[in-house]
């Protein structure tokens, strides 16, 4: 037996390289994870059954053989587990590293919870009271939990990132007043860099605690403006100028035209609003349809003698209007006094 598991565990590794499918694989895991001198004591086991024992001997043979079969059913979840989470974290590496991280951590929860587990199995079987210990690991567990519950906070926000993927690695994200693309999510903290070349870092649970908007989501990106044109524009050309939008709109490439319409009557203009979709997310096309557009706009609108609204005032003067109304009063008694000498 122990010369047969290493030649058997070398043909199914080589068999495992050679094919595409996972069960072969599985099998060399769970081969690996098989200990021989746990299924020795399964032998002897089996092997008592055939031969008279006294029953101090009969009752440890029992209690061993209930050992080894937690054991080794530990070994077997712990290589399941292992398995599971290297291909998840092969998956992750290609798109995100942090989620390779984050399934490290889950790995090593999942694995104490486990071998947790077969301890207290063990120990019931071998006829010790594990209820005190029980209560005793709960207690423990609680006052564990208050003296680092924003920790655990924080590792449990960054497992939900890591589950629910409000974003990844590479996504241009804002958060209340901060900006900038994710570089990475730990265990603790998600750093992103902003658009000024700082790094911020947020606390996972704080990060999930408010509102983000994910541009890196974003399929099409709405686009709403809206100028004004001067009062003194005719009927006739203002109702044409919608249509001149529409037009050079459309002419623009990945572009969704949606409407343009004589809004209201502003404070200063006349306002026309427009709307209209670009297809692609990505922000500098954007802005590069943008000035196009209002470039052609700016000609379009030049070339009919249409002129833009800009803010200005106009001062109307009440009563008859006197010439030397701003004259110092003593120019205006020195005139006078003029006036007199020369009667």
């Amino acid at each position: 037996m122990y010369l047969a598991k290493p030649i058997l565990a070398r043909r199914l590794v080589a068999q495992a390289q050679r094919s595409r499918t996972q069960l072969d694989d599985a099998m060399v895991a769970a081969l690996q994870a098989t200990r021989l001198w746990l299924v020795s004591i399964f032998a002897l086991s089996l092997g008592s059954h055939y031969l008279t024992l006294p029953d101090r001997h009969n009752d440890l043979l029992k209690a061993a053989t209930a050992v080894a079969f937690f054991l080794q059913l530990g070994f077997w979840a712990g290589a399941a587990l292992n398995f599971w989470l290297g291909r998840s974290r092969a998956r992750a590496m290609a798109s995100n590293a942090s989620a390779a991280t984050s399934l490290s951590a889950i790995g090593f929860i999942a694995q104490l919870v486990l071998w947790t587990v077969i301890l207290l199995l063990v120990l019931d079987n071998l006829g010790i009271n594990i209820t005190a210990l029980v209560a005793g690991l709960g207690i423990g567990g609680v006052a564990v939990a208050l003296a680092v519950q924003n920790i655990l906070g924080d590792l449990f926000a960054s497992l939900s990132i890591v589950v629910d993927k409000p974003f990844v690695i590479g996504d241009f994200i804002i958060v209340d007043n901060y900006m900038g693309t994710v570089e990475n999510v730990g265990l603790k903290t998600t750093r992103i860099r902003s658009l000024d070349g700082e790094q911020i870092v947020f606390s996972n649970s704080d990060l999930l605690k408010t509102r983000l908007r994910n541009y890196k989501r974003m399929v099409e990106r709405r686009v709403l403006f809206s100028f004004g044109v001067a009062y003194e524009t005719p009927p006739d050309l203002l109702e044409q100028i919608p249509a001149t939008i529409r037009k050079i709109v459309e002419a623009q490439s990945r572009v969704r035209f949606e409407r343009a319409h004589f809004q209201k009557f502003g404070e200063y203009s006349l306002v026309f609003e427009t709307v209209y979709w670009v297809t692609d997310p990505d922000y500098n096309l954007f802005m590069d349809i943008q000035q196009a557009v209002n470039l052609a706009i700016m000609r379009a609108l030049k070339s009919e003698r249409i002129v833009f609204g800009m803010p200005r005032q106009s001062l109307q003067l009440e009563g008859p209007l006197r010439l030397d109304a701003g004259e110092p009063e003593a120019a205006r008694s020195a005139g006078n006094g003029a006036k007199a000498g020369a009667h």
